[in-house]
């Protein structure tokens, strides 16, 4: 098997590269990847390889029966860009102004579609079915993955188990990590609105001090994690913006804040939620003021099923030997695969780009952000084998 997967990897680089390429070329943000969809839609009907799409927006479900029925398995890849003016000077540079893939978005539905291509060659030759997923909008709240589920992707058939591979700078190409257990936080915005008398910044003692309480608030909610979590489970409370439209001797009547928290446990993260909103609310009372709090439902924590994991990170050594295999890097952002791990046994692993055809390129979500070309060929037959794996795989 890992000779005709390798095989049918060489034959198909040329097409992979190019659908790199072009949806690099014209990259399209978070639920408005009309063209991108249509683009994909495209090479499955080329193909002939049956789907859904429009699910939760632009989300496509293809689906790739075998011989006999068997074992489901699912495979996802993101198709969003990001609000960024690409730097770099490549002729595939987007064309869209403003827009990038500067995640790797591009990559992972490259490796997906090329995936798609060669199990549909290979469909006479394994049981069971799989379902390769196109998901929008992982960038944006509330999150594509959210969306497709709630539109009802699973409803007339569902995946025993998912797989989901995503780039990573650090890590060099023809290599990936596996983690298991949790291995990136949920991510929770936090929005506030102080409100107060505001006034002359001479006279505190006839005003009520929003700048005040909005800054008591940035220090009172870092206490939540120093002396109100779990000290075993780590978790983050950052506020980044901080909007107090006054003077050097003007106290406005509103102060706005925007944060985010992060939690590498979800039911931690439920426990301290109200926490953080019983906190703020205290706060801004004992200095005086009001304030309105929003912290809408956000994306759950990545967590990687052990069992699933570990057989993952096995056949990954099988089709990319042993020393391309290593340990995932656990990290405090986020990704909207958790909803779909939350419901289904997954695996979220990392696919090395860096190489020495982009030594120069800055990180994930900057705007010299570019893979390396040869991580394809590794995505491709990384995605393929476990694939065909798990298929035959009668645990």
């Amino acid at each position: 098997m890992k000779g005709i997967v390798k095989e049918l990897v060489r034959q198909t680089q040329q097409k992979v590269s190019e659908i790199y390429r072009h949806l690099h070329m014209y990259p399209e943000l978070s639920f408005e990847e009309k063209e991108t969809s249509a683009y994909i839609t495209q090479i499955l009907v080329d193909a002939g390889v049956p789907f859904r799409k429009n699910i939760g927006g632009y989300g496509i479900m293809a689906r790739i029966e075998g011989k006999e029925k068997g074992r489901i398995i699912g495979l996802r890849a993101d198709m969003d860009a990001l609000f960024i003016q690409e730097a770099n000077d490549i002729p595939f540079r987007s064309v869209n102004q403003h827009i990038m893939h500067a995640c790797g978005h591009d990559a992972h539905t490259a490796c997906l579609a090329g995936t798609t291509l060669i199990l549909n060659q290979l469909r006479d030759k394994f049981d069971g079915i799989v379902l390769p997923i196109f998901q929008p909008g992982e960038e944006k709240h509330p999150g594509g993955a959210r969306l497709m589920l709630e539109d009802g992707i699973f409803n007339e058939i569902k995946p025993e188990l998912m797989i989901a591979q995503h780039t990573n700078m650090e890590i060099d190409s023809g290599k990936v990590t596996f983690g298991e257990g949790c291995v990136m936080a949920s991510a929770d915005e936090i929005h506030i609105v102080v409100k107060g008398k505001g006034g002359h910044g001479a006279m505190p003692h006839r005003i009520n001090d929003t700048v005040l309480a909005a800054s008591e608030i940035v220090v009172a909610v870092q206490q939540i994690v120093s002396r109100r979590r779990n000290p075993f489970i780590p978790a983050v409370i950052t506020f980044g913006r901080l909007i107090a439209d006054g003077a050097t001797n003007i106290i406005p009547d509103k102060v706005t804040l925007a944060g985010t928290f992060r939690c590498m446990d979800n039911n931690e993260r439920k426990r301290l939620k109200p926490l953080i909103r019983e906190t703020i609310q205290h706060t801004a009372k004992a200095c005086g003021c009001e304030c309105e709090i929003s912290i809408p439902e956000g994306y759950p924590a990545v967590t990687n099923d052990a069992f699933v994991t570990r057989k993952a990170a096995n056949y990954a050594r099988e089709i990319l030997g042993s020393e391309n295999v290593g340990e995932m890097e656990r990290r405090m952002t986020s990704e909207d695969f958790g909803f779909f791990a939350e419901t289904i046994p997954s695996t979220f692993y990392r696919l090395g780009v860096k190489g020495k055809n982009n030594p120069q390129c800055g990180e994930q979500h900057t705007d010299r952000f570019l893979i390396d070309e040869s991580a394809l060929i590794t995505g491709v037959e990384t995605f393929t084998y476990l694939a065909l794996r798990f298929l035959q795989d009668k645990y």
